[in-house]
C-alpha cells in the first residue's frame, strides 16, 4: 500500500490517504464504507458477489477467521489458529499434522494399534537377571503427505521383571 502503516491501507494494493483503499489484495473484497458525508475504501476479508454493477459483501461466519471463500468455507485464519477443511483450530485434528509455515492442516502419518508385550529379556536371554526389557510394536498404515512430517513413535520397550531369576542348569 501508498501510506504503509496506516489503519485504511490494511489490504490494499493501492491506497489514497484521502479515500483509503482504491485495490485489493487477492482474496480480499473491496467495500465502500460510508461515516456522514465521508467514504473511503476498505479491502476486508468477507466474501460475496462482485460484478461491475453489485458489490454485495458479507462477513465471515467462521469462528476465528480472517477471510473467507463463502459463509462456510474460510482460506485464512487468524494468527496462531491452523486452517483444515475451511475451519479455524489452535491445534490439528487426529490423524492430521500441522504445517507451521502455511499454518494448515495436512494428513499425518497414521499408524496401527499397539501389539502386546513382548517377552520380558536381557541380552536375549529370558533369565539369568532379576531385571529385564519388554517391547511392544505397531506398524504404519498410512504415510503422511510429505516427507517432513514425522510419524509417532512405532516401537516402546518398559523395565519388566523376568519370570526366573536363575536359569535352569545354573546358566
Amino acid at each position: 500500500a501508498s501510506y504503509g502503516p496506516n489503519p485504511i491501507c490494511k489490504g490494499c494494493l493501492s491506497c489514497s490517504k484521502d479515500n483509503g483503499c482504491i485495490r485489493c489484495q487477492h482474496k480480499l473484497f473491496f467495500f465502500l464504507r460510508r461515516e456522514g458525508m465521508r467514504q473511503y475504501g476498505e479491502c476486508l476479508g468477507y466474501y460475496g458477489l462482485r460484478t461491475p454493477d453489485i458489490n454485495r459483501c458479507s462477513r465471515c461466519r467462521i469462528e476465528n477467521c480472517d477471510s473467507c471463500f463463502s459463509r462456510d468455507f474460510c482460506t485464512k485464519c487468524k494468527t496462531g489458529f491452523y486452517s483444515h477443511r475451511g475451519r479455524c483450530f489452535r491445534g490439528c485434528p487426529p490423524g492430521f499434522a500441522a504445517l507451521e509455515e502455511l499454518m494448515e492442516c495436512v494428513e499425518g502419518c497414521e499408524v496401527g494399534q499397539w501389539s502386546e508385550w513382548g517377552t520380558c529379556s536381557r541380552n536375549n536371554k529370558t533369565c539369568g537377571f532379576k531385571w529385564g526389557l519388554e517391547t511392544r510394536t505397531r506398524q504404519i498404515v498410512k504415510k503422511p503427505a510429505k516427507d517432513t512430517i514425522p510419524c509417532p513413535t512405532i516401537a516402546e520397550s518398559r523395565r519388566c521383571k523376568m519370570a526366573m531369576r536363575h536359569c535352569p542348569g545354573g546358566k
